[in-house]
């Protein structure tokens, strides 16, 4: 006679499995925040539950009584690694928020119904996309590290949030002017604060709310920067031409868009993720379509990290 396992008989509830591996990634986010500020070793060693925890997730093992981490685990260096963890620990809260009051149809309100701390940790990763941006990519697009070198360089921020991003292409590119647009009023507030503490670049950064949409600046800026899965659709598909009317001939165009999801859970998130937070469900491979289509020619894409975001570039001729 068989016995149907038990719903709370481990890998038998898939409901309980889940639960596991919400705990697994808060043990991963609290581990990489220890590390950003002491060897990983110490801090593995410094809570062996949790770092037993890590074991069973597959992401930590011993050789010869030695921790070996998964390469995900190991903290980048300190820039990246805070960008990470922040990245991290904002995903967690909007699940977080997503559990306790999901709205009717599944759909959501957008950024404006989360709060402040949400925000500034959401803002705060992006500055690991500035940094990428600057460091990887500007190089690699034929004329923009010479147009980001002169003194009139130019930058457009679509929703600039909490000017992380901002922020870190002013460091990065010396010469560059950042204007960074966002609909949120309180994401602005929270960016001048922020600015406030960038003394060294925040002369060559502004902010200001205006919906891309409405974007009026023919041939206003080098580069511009679009982080498409926080865009409505509807909004993408009327800002799309102003913000290629915005490029000044030879300009790019580069958006951060989500990598094409390895399996099928994966790709669900992505796209309840987006459109719950007031976006869209765009891929890399489908945004690549659509810059083509915007007239846009030399496409281009760049990962990021492993799982994170990918940069794909579009250059408006001429210049």
């Amino acid at each position: 006679m068989s016995v149907s396992p038990s719903p709370s008989g481990g890998s038998a509830d898939p409901l309980a499995a889940l639960e596991a591996s919400a705990w697994a990634l808060a043990a991963a986010v609290g581990t990489m925040s220890d590390a950003l500020s002491a060897p990983l070793a110490e801090v593995l060693a410094a809570s062996p539950h949790r770092s037993a925890v890590l074991e069973a997730a597959g992401l930590l093992s011993w050789v010869g009584g030695a921790p070996v981490a998964h390469p995900s685990l190991v903290p980048a260096d300190g820039p990246t690694g805070r960008s990470a963890v922040q990245a991290r620990l904002s995903s967690l809260r909007q699940a977080v928020a997503a559990a306790a009051q999901e709205p009717s149809g599944g759909g959501g309100a957008g950024w404006a119904q989360v709060d402040d701390e949400v925000l500034l940790h959401q803002g705060r990763a992006s500055a690991a996309t500035g940094r990428a941006l600057a460091a990887r990519v500007v190089a690699e697009l034929p004329g923009l590290a010479q147009r980001l070198d002169s003194a009139d360089a130019r930058v457009l921020d679509v929703g600039t949030g909490v000017a992380a991003l901002a922020v870190a292409l002013a460091r990065a590119l010396p010469r560059v002017s950042v204007v960074g647009i966002d609909v949120l009023q309180r994401a602005l507030d929270l960016a001048r604060g922020e600015l406030a503490e960038a003394g060294d670049v925040a002369d060559r950064i502004s902010v200001r709310r205006q919906d891309v949409a409405e974007v009026d600046e023919p041939g206003g800026y080098d580069l511009v920067w679009v982080p498409a899965p926080f865009l409505p659709q509807q909004t993408l598909a009327l800002a799309l031409p102003r913000l290629v009317q915005a490029l000044r001939p030879g300009g790019w165009l580069v958006a951060g868009t989500n990598p094409p999801a390895g399996d099928p859970l994966r790709a669900a998130v992505d796209r309840w993720n987006a459109v719950r937070n007031g976006g869209n469900a765009f891929d890399a491979d489908r945004m690549a379509q659509v810059l083509a289509g915007a007239g846009l020619g030399d496409v281009r894409r760049f990962p990021t990290v492993p799982g994170g975001p990918v940069l794909v570039a579009a250059h408006l001729p001429g210049g």
